[in-house]
Parts: C-alpha cells; structure tokens; sequence
C-alpha cells in the first residue's frame, strides 16, 4: 500500500470525533477509494480467514475500518444499520461463510449496537461483538459487557486500540469456538440415549439443575448411568470449560482419602515423598464428582462438609487454607437417609449435598429405551473393535424387551459385548444373547487385555499367569452378575474390602 494511502487510514482512524470533517473528505476521500480498491484487487501476504462485519451508519468510519482491516490481511463485510448486519449475516451463512467478528457502532437507526449485540447473543455460534460508541459513558461500557460484548471502544478510535481489541477478540473467539467443539466431542462421549418420558424428563431436570451452582445429588441403582448424569450436568452448565474430576469413593483407603481429597504436603506423612494437589483443588474452576458418596468414611464426611460450608481446603500437613471454587456433584446407590438413621452418614452433609436431587431411573422403567441403547453401545463396540457396523436382530429385539436387566444399562453394554464374538454376521441373533444369559464362556470382557480370548476357553492360556488372570476375571464378573450388579453386595459375599474389589474390577475392565 502506498505510504500516503496508509497515513490516511491512520488519519481517518484517529479523525472522527464529527464526521470526518477537514482535510480528509474532498481529493484525499477519492484517493482512499483508489487505495482501498487496489487493496482488495491484491493479494497481501499473511492474509487471515478471518471474515469481519463493520457496522455503522457513517459511511466514512465504515470506509476507514475497512481500509485498515484489509491492510492487516482481513476479509471485511460492511452494514449500515443492526438490521442490515443481521441480514447480511444469514447470506453470509446460506453461503457457507462465517463471521469471525462484528465491530458495530452503538448508536444507528433502525437497530442499534446493544440491539444488535442482544440479538446475536440468542443465536447459536454468533461471532463475538466490540462495540463503538462517540457518546460513550461508563454506565453504556458496563451495560455492553454485561450484554457479552467483548470490548468497548470509544471515539476517536486509535487504529493501534483498535488492532489490539480485534486480535484480542478473534483469539477469544477461536477459545470459544474450541470449547464448544470440545463440549460436543465431550457429549457424544457420554450421551443420554433415549426417547421415553422418563428420559425426557431426566434432560429436562438435568437442564433446570446446570443453571445454579448449588450441590447435587445423583441417586440410582447400580449400572444406570450416573457419571453419564454428572457429565452432562457439567457440560451443560457455565463451567463446562473447566475441569471434570470425578473422584469413587470407594475406592479409596480409609487412611489415604483425605490426602486424596485435599492434597499434602511432602513429609507430611511416611511416603508422602512429594507435595499433591488434592481432587477439590483439581476441580478449582469445575466441577468435583463425588461417586460412592455413602461409602465415605465418617470422619471424611466432617471434612468434606466443611469444604462445602467455607469453600477452603487445607492439604494434610499445613496450616495454609486455600479457596477452591468448585461446585459438587455426589451419586450413590445407597439409601442415604436410612444411612443417616443408622448414624452411617452425617445428617448435616446429607442435607447439604441434597440440595438439588436427582434420580437416574433404572432400565426397566424406560425399556422402550433399549433398542436404541443398543444401537447406540453396538456402533461403540464395533468402531472399538474394528468391526462393520452390526445391528440386531428382530428375534435379539423381542429377547432385549423381556430381560428385566438387574445390571441396568451397564449389564445391557457387557451383554451385547459379549454376544458380538459370537457374531459373525452383520446382526445379533438372540440365539448369541442367550449363550451370555446362560453364562457361556464368553462371559469375560473381550476388550480386556487380561479377558478370556475369544472363544472363551481359558484353559488355552499360554501361561500361568495368563490363565490365572482370566479365571479371576470371569470368576468376579460371575459373582457381580449374580449379584445384579451391586459391588457392595459382592464384595460382602467374597469377605473382601470394597477398596480392594473395586481394583479387581478396574483391573479386569469390569466396573463400567
């Protein structure tokens, strides 16, 4: 670009408390247009994909703005009025472009900036606003960001103010852009399939619940979904670009979970040969998913209650307290309040994680959900294995509808895993279903490393070691079937510590 052409958008940028009155409006009006045509006839190096909408009713701004976002390499869009940029947004979108940013005076005709700002904030995927404004006071600045602008310029605009809150938006903008990609990778993760009332009903608590950041807490049997259920409550609430720790409960030792829960620090402890940040400090900024939550130890309980209460943490061997802002999500198959009755639960934590309860019905409550649950976990396990797409049969159809399914949704994915290695069409039979319900050999998980091979004869194992893991997977998955699924049952009924039967399962790729 000429150096003239360039000190006149500089001049024009820094020119306009009127209407670009002076020396710039007459010959050096003609010679931007000349400029700002050969800018966009060349191609300059370093040019961005970034699509920019100019908003103004002063075609003179409307010019200078444009001349310098080209200049910078961005493609530029111009409107007069808020309605005019609406307008031009949707034909911008039929054809298949975006806007990356919207710069828009406050004050136009028709539909102003905040109008205009109000709009798109009720729209998906809307590019993100800085606002221009001559008559600008503080109450207007406070009133835009409130309304999610991202910047508030205020005339004579400065054209180096001007490039920094654009780069400083776009980068926002692609942040943004980014959590929602990740939120909808995140989703399909952890789906909530299923059409019945009772689902429904479940999305519509789930939605009503991520708006507060009031404590949950999640009940259901086991194998129903209820880290499924925390995971959407997070991903639907305004913490969602925060972290997501989910911490089981019961899982932990008696005598490790504090540290766990709020860290330590070196020497703190024999073995505690380095400082740990706990999971409520990991969860600063998200959410902390506590599951298990009734096989918590008493004297955690009185710890966590007030971390909940003051919203500080002291890791084990200091004195200093740390704030955590966190919000708390707990799930239990237990009857928490029969636990308080038999003094198993404080009474003060139970009221104070039940603020907003929520109850993840079992399947047999919803089994016109399992064909499409089926659906769903059989494309899951085929993409996992590397197998075709499988579906089910009409006759595997009317088998699913009968089972009452005590395992819940778990019980249904680990009975679909295993009927597929004895598939080998492009459909499930029932006659492949019933080989698991009759306790075939193929009970053991074969995505497990440690699973009986397909075919299930564990007496083929090529070692010892190798045949003793895959007797000890198919004898607890036995067990836990036996025992609808229900961990504290089992683990009672083999004389084990909870800890330790929750480690055989992870082990085994069992708990899921």
């Amino acid at each position: 670009m000429p150096a003239p052409a360039l000190a006149t958008v500089g001049s024009l940028c820094q020119d306009v408390p009127s209407r670009f009155e002076g020396p710039h409006l007459g010959s050096d009006r003609a010679e931007t247009e000349l400029a700002l045509t050969t800018m966009t006839n060349k191609k300059m190096s370093g040019a961005s994909d970034h699509n920019i909408l100019v908003v103004d009713d002063d075609a003179d701004i409307r010019l200078a703005l444009e001349m310098l976002l080209k200049y910078e390499g961005f493609s530029v869009w111009t409107a007069k009025n808020g309605r005019e940029a609406l307008q031009r947004l949707e034909l911008e979108t039929t054809a298949g472009n975006r806007a990356s940013l919207v710069i828009s005076d406050v004050k136009m005709p028709d539909l102003d900036g905040l109008g205009l700002l109000e709009e798109l904030s009720r729209r998906p995927n809307s590019p993100p606003v800085v606002l221009v404004s001559g008559h600008a006071d503080v109450p207007m600045a406070v009133e835009a960001v409130q309304k999610g602008a991202l910047d508030f310029l205020e005339k004579p605009l400065d054209q180096n103010r001007v490039l920094v809150s654009v780069r400083g938006a776009l980068r926002q903008g692609l942040l943004t852009q980014e959590n929602q990609t990740l939120r909808a990778k995140l989703a399909d993760r952890y789906p909530l399939v299923g059409t019945s009332a009772a689902m429904e009903e479940l999305r519509s608590q789930i939605a009503r619940a991520a708006v507060v950041v009031a404590p949950v807490l999640i009940t259901g049997e086991n194998g129903t979904g209820k880290e499924v259920v925390a995971r959407n409550l997070h991903l639907a609430s305004n913490r969602a670009t925060g972290p997501f720790i989910a911490v089981n409960c019961a899982a932990i030792p008696a005598e490790l979970i504090e540290s766990e829960l709020f860290g330590h620090e070196k020497g703190s402890f024999t073995g505690a040969f380095e400082t740990r940040v706990g999971h409520f400090e990991a969860a600063d900024g998200g959410t902390l998913f506590l599951d298990e939550i009734g096989d918590m130890p008493l004297a955690a309980q009185a710890k966590v209650l007030r971390a909940l209460e003051t919203r500080e943490i002291t890791r084990v061997g200091s004195t200093v307290s740390r704030e955590v802002d966190i919000r708390v999500v707990a799930a239990t198959n237990a009857d928490l309040a029969a636990a308080v009755e038999e003094k198993a639960f404080r009474m003060d934590l139970f009221y104070r994680l039940n603020v907003i309860p929520l109850r993840v019905p079992p399947l047999r409550d919803h089994i016109e959900d399992v064909e499409a649950l089926s659906a769903h976990f059989l494309a899951d396990l085929a993409a996992r294995c590397g197998r075709a797409k499988i579906g089910l049969s009409e006759d595997a159809k009317a088998l699913l509808q009968t089972i009452a399914f005590p395992g819940n949704v778990r019980q249904l994915r680990n009975l679909l895993e295993g009927a597929m290695v004895f598939s080998a069409g492009d459909q499930l039979a029932a006659t492949d279903l019933d080989l698991i319900l009759r306790g075939g050999p193929a009970l053991a998980s074969p995505t497990s490393a440690s699973a009986a091979a397909v075919g299930g004869e564990i007496f083929d194992a090529p070692t010892f070691e190798e045949f003793k893991n895959q007797s000890e997977a198919l004898f607890f998955r036995r067990k836990l079937e036996a025992n609808g699924g229900n961990i504290k049952r089992t683990a009672e009924d083999l004389g084990m510590q909870r800890s330790h039967m929750y480690r055989k399962l992870e082990r085994y790729d069992l708990r899921r």
